[in-house]
């Protein structure tokens, strides 16, 4: 009996052991990761700062009297022409023409993205929504430059009849309009994915709960499922407007970039700060290519504000204000 109870100790202590060598060796494996983690997010920060570093200094040295050949700041910031061979650098046009563009393609995106997102969630059987999903993923996946030759051969075509229908004349299509499609293309993907995510977290329970009451399917899912949703949607957009606005290579395809502005006219060639970035870069020297890093500090400052707006409309929103 003795040597039984024994052994019971011997057993409950070699378990004992074992158990806290395995939380040792769980706390040893649980530091490294979270320091890993903590030293990849430092890095990523680290990154962004630099990014952001050099782009203000550079771009802030053109204004400098220090500099070979200063451009003057208050024309930079009010400027209607950019003419590069006059040294005319004038960015406030180009605001205007990327802001309107932008939000223009993000009214049309943002509510087809915000519908088929509920159609591949709540509507589709679920065949049909896994056919849905891999499309919207697969145009997410699809690089710019391949937006950009399908827009400069497709959709400044589509652009070109529709003004020859209204009597009116276009630089081969390329547009304002020409652009607003392209990037009503290019985000819906971005916001759909998001949606598509924020509505599938939203808990069965509320569903269950206004079909209860007496709702229908439709009100449920436009009263309850898109309401309790909204935080990820507007995420969505966030991240479609960010795209929009950093999108470089394929507007530069069918903007035309012109030279004065702000461009009103659908059917009229425009420019943004990103086409007015890239165009001609690898051929510029001296201020006409520092002077496109200034470029790229209205283009950070655009995007910071535009993301302000949004999140504070979506506060206001949930608020029921």
């Amino acid at each position: 009996m003795e040597k039984d109870i024994n052994n019971s100790k011997d057993n409950y202590e070699l378990i004992s052991e074992k158990r806290t060598k395995r939380r040792t060796m769980y706390k040893t494996i649980d530091t490294i990761m979270r320091g890993l983690f903590k030293l990849s997010g430092l890095i990523s920060a680290l990154m962004i700062v630099l990014i952001i570093l050099f782009v203000t200094i550079k771009g802030l040295t053109v204004f400098l009297p220090s500099y070979e050949n200063p451009v003057d700041l208050g024309n930079f910031l009010t400027g209607m022409r950019w003419r590069a061979d006059q040294q005319d650098y004038g960015v406030l046009f180009i605001i205007i023409n990327t802001i309107l563009s932008s939000f223009l393609a993000a009214l049309i995106a943002f509510p087809l993205a915000v519908l088929s997102a509920l159609m591949i969630t709540k509507i589709a059987p679920k065949r049909l929504s896994g056919v849905l999903t891999t499309i919207v993923e697969l145009l997410a996946a699809v690089p710019s430059v391949v937006y950009g030759v399908f827009a400069s051969g497709v959709i400044t075509s589509l652009v070109d009849n529709i003004a020859s229908f209204f009597n009116y004349t276009t630089f081969g299509g390329n547009s304002m309009l020409a652009v607003v499609l392209l990037l009503a293309i290019m985000i819906y993907p971005t916001i759909t994915s998001m949606a598509v995510v924020a509505i599938n977290a939203v808990p069965e329970s509320h569903e269950l709960g206004s079909l209860a009451l007496g709702a229908s399917r439709t009100q449920t899912n436009f009263k309850v499922v898109l309401s309790s949703a909204k935080s990820g949607i507007f995420a969505g957009l966030i991240l479609g407007l960010g795209r929009a606005y950093g999108e470089a290579t394929a507007v530069s395809m069918v903007a035309g970039n012109a030279f004065v502005g702000p461009t009103w006219n659908p059917f009229g060639i425009t420019r943004t700060l990103t086409s007015t970035m890239l165009s001609g870069m690898h051929e510029t020297a001296g201020v006409d290519y520092d002077i496109r890093f200034s470029v790229g500090i209205i283009l950070m400052i655009v995007i910071l504000i535009n993301n302000f707006l949004v999140n504070y409309i979506k506060r206001r929103i949930e608020s029921g204000e």
